[in-house]
């Protein structure tokens, strides 16, 4: 077993390098190219499935609700969502041919388009059409957008005088901030608490602060199995807690098929060029999004975050991130993206393994395949989720920080990154700043990330001094 202070190999090394010959000290367990036994690599991949696992299916719900379809419609949706983050993540780990990092890289359905297609989708049914009819055109719409990604990969190389360190450091701080307001609400019961009134209870505080306090307790343990599994140990343990406080539902269960067979482009295939103007965008902010995740995968993994080894790892993984969008559309998902509560984990775990990326693959595809095992995840209570995803989310945001810590802040810098940092947290705290805005300003700019993400690109270009 490879222990930090021993991994001397290039390019895996305990440190992440950079072009200012700082390096950022790591303290991994197991390093990319490491392969960690098999009982480490199935802990290590279950506890990014139970971190990923709610963030993949809610899009399929949320849009699924907004459109009217129908309940078996919905539960198809959710199982290819599964299905097609199984094989999109071994694309990115395996690295097949140009496409994909090569990194430790889960990939994962992306909430940055939820509000264009669920628009997309209503203008069908307002039209007449059914809400199968809508899911032809929304699929439409993302596998023609998904080749905008494939081609902004094969000039990425040209971008880094303007994606530099610091906007991709800005961009990751901003995923870990904004992500945290979902972790707090599902510690507080999630959604569904807030309707029925009981969001906030002290049985839900107190089952999410108990799996919070695990991981936490787990993780600063020097025994190397306990931190690799804290994520698990405390998810299961908050689930079995939570059943004799009537908190696990498991009548859904019954009405489930025994297997999801996938049919390629099932609901048809559409377009409509008004409705595909905001995905355009948001395909340009999903490279740069998907360049912070990468960028702080790499960092956590303890390989380089400049140079010409890290810019064919974030080529590959935005084109595997297109790719992966296409293959979700023509599997009857929505598109595609590197998630970033992946890299909490890694943080958490100390297991940089691209070999764990083929468990979850494994398990991703398992799950979309039999739908009772997927049912049995969706029944895990939200305040036993938000337990672990509030720490998760956390990591992310100093993962950024750790990179902004390489840059010089001098005044320009200083001044990008107070800009950046106001606008993108100002407008996901107080998102009706847009309400009199147009549904395109709306849809590019609703998203922290996205107003935050291209305020610093924009301020990085435009404004004089050294990048």
């Amino acid at each position: 077993m490879s222990h930090p202070e021993m991994i001397t190999n290039e390019p895996t090394t305990p440190e992440a390098v950079l072009g200012s010959g700082k390096v950022i000290q790591s303290d991994l367990i197991y390093g990319l190219e490491d392969r960690p036994p098999f009982v480490d690599s199935v802990f290590a991949a279950i506890q990014h499935v139970f971190a990923c696992f709610v963030g993949i299916i809610t899009p399929s719900l949320i849009i699924g609700g907004a459109i009217g379809l129908e309940p078996v419609d919905v539960a198809y949706l959710v199982s290819m969502s599964l299905f097609v983050s199984g094989i999109a993540t071994f694309v990115q780990a395996k690295r097949i041919g140009p496409i994909g990092s090569g990194l430790l890289s889960v990939q994962g359905t992306s909430f940055a388009f939820i509000g264009p297609i669920i628009a997309a989708g209503t203008a069908v049914t307002a039209a007449g059409g059914t809400p199968q009819d809508a899911l032809g055109t929304i699929f439409g719409l993302c596998f023609m957008g998904s080749f905008i990604e494939m081609f902004l990969s094969q000039f990425i190389q040209f971008a880094n005088k303007i994606i530099t360190p610091l906007v991709t450091g800005i961009v990751v701080t901003l995923i870990g901030l904004t992500l945290i307001n979902t972790g707090i609400t599902s510690m507080g019961g999630g959604f569904a608490a807030k309707e029925a009134g009981t969001f906030g209870s002290p049985q839900y505080l107190f089952l999410s602060c108990l799996v919070l306090a695990l991981i936490v307790v787990l993780n600063s343990l020097s025994n190397n199995f306990l931190r690799i599994s804290s994520v698990a140990i405390a998810l299961i343990t908050g689930y079995i807690i939570a059943i004799p406080m009537g908190l696990v539902d498991f009548s859904n269960l019954a009405n489930l098929s025994l297997i999801t067979v996938p049919i390629p482009f099932k609901y048809g295939f559409g377009f409509d060029f008004a409705a595909f103007v905001p995905f355009i965008f948001l395909y340009l902010i999903t490279t740069i999004e998907s360049t912070g995740d990468l960028t702080a995968t790499s960092l956590l993994t303890g390989e380089p975050i400049t140079g010409p080894l890290y810019m064919r790892r974030i080529k590959g993984g935005i084109l595997g991130d297109g790719f992966n969008s296409g293959l979700a559309a023509f599997f009857n998902t929505f598109p595609n993206t590197t998630f970033s509560q992946n890299n909490g984990v890694i943080q958490l775990t100390g297991i940089g393994s691209r070999y764990v990326g083929y468990f979850i693959s494994v398990v991703f595809l398992f799950l979309g395949l039999v739908p009772i095992v997927a049912g049995i995840f969706q029944t895990i209570p939200q305040p036993v989720l938000g337990g672990a995803t509030i720490i998760m989310f956390g990591t992310v945001a100093v993962a950024g920080v750790k990179i902004i810590s390489q840059v010089n802040l001098d005044r320009r810098a200083s001044i990008i990154l107070a800009t950046s940092l106001g606008l993108g947290l100002g407008v996901s705290v107080v998102p009706d700043i847009l309400a009199q805005m147009p549904t395109l300003i709306k849809s590019v700019f609703s998203s922290g990330i996205s107003t935050g993400g291209l305020t610093a690109l924009i301020l990085n270009m435009l404004l004089p001094g050294s990048r």
